[in-house]
């Protein structure tokens, strides 16, 4: 029996084989080819453009949902109806629009069949549709170049991972030109202030739609599919990002998003007095290992530390050390702080293949994970440490993890390194500061 959420094609299929092969062979050539880029015959129900006087389609869905194919659907039917002239893709990154909503398996190119396959120029960042229709390209890591342009129709993907929320506020402002500007959001969900903001307007402007990995389980490799049962189900992260569900605070964590939005800076960062690259590397690099941590994080002479960036990835030994090494120079650090407990000399002699000369300090954990972390949440809770934009996932690590109870997060691990440096023995170490009086009167030099 079919579920009332599958596609017509799903519905098709399960036809006896000779009446499916009667239907498709009462078809022509040219009716078959269409019939493979007909959105209307594969979309599920919850694909489909919703009714009413909506201004922000948001689609809140876990992994495999289909969120890119939706996505990009949407704009293929208000391009080919003539709704939209001027559309705008932003992603998190420049690489993700190109890779994902633009070149991706899913995306704009791979949706329209070949006589009307769109042209893209990457060096003009833009998209022109076979009626004459155009769409640009924007990072939503550079908000500013979203200032300017006005649009009649955005598609913003990824809207939780954004690192600054000001990108979206800035792409509603430039919806203002066409008959009906509108917005389709897809992303998975996190409790970040804007994907809440979003699911608490009850306006009637933001229609809501929300779907879990499993309800496109037709679409997904079945070991895909059991691994993710196997080790996610019932989990948080399985939650989040497979059910789709927006998980808050958890009880017992070490950190709460209030204390971490609160202390967030958006605006110019003071002068630094020091800034560190801290990494907390992974044993292993196959698909299954964990990540190596690796943040960027400074203080100022007050007291105060800032987190820069988080380079984390899942990669091999040479590449996530080149990753580190050019966080190191792009933010002029000072130090590199590397876990060693995981063979440390090792870790010393790999960064020192990519860069000889820059300075590694190891640093051992001879402490529980508890006893390291509560002295950088307690930072937090008085104020001192600034997120310099958003980081979701270091973000939903932080606030996930509870002592003694969940796993090793590779994130928070590298950030504990990184303000117990700055902020904890750098405190320790940090010069007597002789008031410029005193050094005026004497008659050695200080």
């Amino acid at each position: 029996m079919s579920d009332s959420n599958d596609s017509l094609a799903v519905l098709l299929a399960s036809l006896p084989e000779d009446q499916l092969s009667a239907l498709i062979g009462s078809l022509s050539p040219d009716q078959q080819r269409t019939l493979l880029y007909d959105w209307s015959i594969w979309r599920r129900p919850k694909q489909t453009t919703p009714e009413g006087p909506w201004r922000t389609w948001l689609i809140l869905a876990g992994r495999g949902f289909g969120k890119t194919r939706t996505g990009a659907e949407f704009v293929r039917e208000q391009v080919n109806s003539g709704a939209a002239r001027h559309i705008a893709l932003v992603g998190a990154t420049a690489a993700d629009v190109r890779d994902t909503m633009i070149e991706g398996e899913s995306g704009l190119l791979s949706i329209y069949p070949p006589d009307q396959r769109p042209r893209y120029e990457p060096s003009k960042r833009r998209v022109t549709f076979h009626n004459g229709a155009t769409a640009s390209a924007y990072s939503a890591d550079e908000p500013d170049r979203l200032r300017g342009p006005n649009h009649d129709l955005a598609w913003a993907d990824e809207l939780a991972a954004w690192r600054y929320p000001d990108a979206f506020d800035q792409l509603m402002l430039g919806l203002r030109i066409g008959e009906r500007p509108r917005v389709v959001v897809t992303t998975t969900p996190r409790p970040t202030p804007l994907i809440l903001r979003l699911v608490k307007t009850d306006d009637g402007s933001v229609m809501i739609t929300r779907g879990s990995t499993y309800e496109n389980s037709q679409n997904l490799a079945p070991d895909f599919l059991t691994e993710m049962k196997r080790r996610y189900e019932g989990t948080r992260l399985g939650r989040q990002e497979l059910n789709a569900e927006i998980l808050e605070d958890v009880d017992g964590a070490l950190w709460d998003r209030d204390s971490i939005d609160a202390a967030r800076l958006s605006g110019t960062i003071p002068p630094l007095s020091r800034i560190v690259v801290a990494v907390d590397p992974a044993v292993t690099s196959s698909e299954s290992s964990a990540e190596t941590g690796i943040i960027v994080a400074g203080a100022d002479p007050h007291g105060h530390g800032y987190v820069l960036d988080d380079r984390s990835m899942r990669a091999s030994p040479v590449d996530w050390a080149r990753a580190v090494l050019a966080a190191y120079h792009q933010h002029k650090a000072d130090t590199i702080v590397a876990e060693a407990n995981q063979g440390g000399d090792l870790v010393r002699e790999l960064l020192r293949t990519v860069d000889r000369n820059a300075p590694i300090k190891l640093v051992h954990a001879s402490r529980g994970k508890r006893t390291r972390a509560e002295p950088i949440s307690s930072l937090y809770e008085q104020g001192r440490v600034h997120h310099v934009g958003y980081f979701s996932d270091l973000e939903d690590q932080l606030c996930s993890w509870v002592p003694d109870v969940s796993g090793s997060p590779d994130r928070l691990d590298a950030l504990v390194w990184a303000f117990t440096d700055l902020l904890v023995d750098g405190a320790k170490r940090a010069p007597v500061v002789i008031p410029e009086s005193l050094t005026q009167q004497s008659p050695w030099k200080l």
